[in-house]
């Protein structure tokens, strides 16, 4: 159930009626003020002159977030569309009839004081006005779900919205596997409480019989591993079936061949592709933005930049260790209900690490994430 109610809003510094008046006591001194032209003072209410709020129409809906409608009116002249990438100022927004139309966003959106580094993000569903250039003006975002993000500077950069499943990509080799970032992003799939698939590219360059005991860990706690190579079709099938009808969000660091499984995947696509570096063994960003792809099987994939650290967003180091799933069935067999697992006494984790039954790596890379490592 959803209805139209006001929302008082906060906005950015800079929403301001007017700069307040300076030099004031150097004015006096040179009798250059009136003094009895001054006012007594100065009030920030929502009423004030400098206030930072205002009073818009939003829409809520039981257990999403708040979507906002800045006008009543809009409605009957608005499109609905879905946001295919954000470059800078404008957004590329195909609607339900195919059409793909270049959108600002309209500055009362845009001047919201959020977490967000931008308003606007790929996956969003939006309704713009069209004009008659041909572009389009945002009015309204509707409420997201599944909204994949991180940390950046302080801000959450949220990468997409509105996604089924999280589909990760690491490469065997140029560059070298980093199962730490793997748990990262296994973390916010759990976190998100959607399916995650593993895909480890380029398993013609090594003996694959050398990711049995990585892909062992992970198979036993119930992820989907694909051992794949888009160079020889190794895996392209497989990753086909699972893409087709749903909105699968490709995540990995740079190089590992995200763009080459998604041109193997859907013959046509024509996306750029780039070399490892030679040198430090990193990939190079040829992929700048998120952006979604409507398949032909049904269904979109977004393609994203690559990202060589992942720190998760509003993730509390007290429940990083329920969000892993191996050592979720030992956090309440621990002495201590508030334990940390990484110093205390009768710690039924460190225990399960010390026989065997909780993977060793995996149990570092808990404590590392708990600590605040970005690595």
């Amino acid at each position: 159930m959803s209805g139209k109610r006001k929302i008082r809003a906060d906005f950015r510094k800079d929403h301001q009626g007017r700069r307040r008046q300076k030099d004031l006591t150097r004015g006096l001194a040179r009798e250059e003020v009136n003094e009895d032209d001054l006012v007594s003072g100065e009030r920030l209410s929502g009423k004030g002159e400098l206030t930072r709020k205002r009073t818009i129409v939003g829409e809520t809906s039981a257990g999403e977030e708040s979507g906002l409608a800045v006008r009543r009116d809009v409605a009957s002249s608005a499109v609905c569309g879905r946001v295919l990438a954000v470059h800078g100022l404008s957004s590329v927004v195909r609607t339900d009839d195919g059409q793909t139309v270049r959108c600002a966003t309209r500055r009362l959106l845009k001047n919201l004081s959020t977490d967000q580094r931008h308003v606007v993000a790929a996956g969003d569903i939006v309704y713009f006005r069209p004009a008659e250039s041909g572009e389009g003006l945002i009015e309204r975002i509707e409420p997201r779900r599944n909204v994949l993000s991180r940390t950046s500077k302080g801000r959450q950069h949220v990468i997409v919205t509105n996604v089924d499943q999280l589909l990760i990509v690491a490469s065997a080799a140029e560059p070298h596997l980093k199962p730490n970032l793997i748990d990262r992003f296994l973390v916010e799939a759990e976190r998100l409480s959607i399916p995650a698939v593993i895909c480890i590219n380029k398993i013609d360059l090594i003996d694959p019989a050398d990711l049995m005991p990585l892909a062992g860990v992970y198979g036993q706690m119930g992820y989907e591993i694909i051992l794949a190579s888009a160079a020889r079709g190794v895996g392209v099938a497989r990753l086909r079936r699972l893409v087709a009808g749903k909105e699968s969000v490709v995540a990995g660091q740079s190089g590992v061949g995200k763009s080459s499984l998604l041109n193997a995947i859907e013959p046509g696509l024509g996306l750029r592709i780039g070399e490892v570096s030679s040198e430090n063994q990193k990939g190079k960003h040829t992929t700048t933005v998120a952006r979604l792809i409507p398949l032909g099987l049904g269904g979109y994939v977004v393609d994203t930049p690559g990202i060589r650290q992942f720190q998760l967003w509003d993730i509390v180091p007290e429940e990083v260790d329920s969000l892993y799933r191996d050592l979720r069935p030992y956090v309440s067999l621990c002495r201590y209900p508030n334990c940390t697992h990484t110093h205390e006494a009768d710690c039924a984790i460190k225990n399960a690490v010390a026989d065997g039954r909780l993977d060793a790596r995996r149990y570092e890379s808990y404590c590392h994430l708990r600590s605040g490592d970005v690595e």
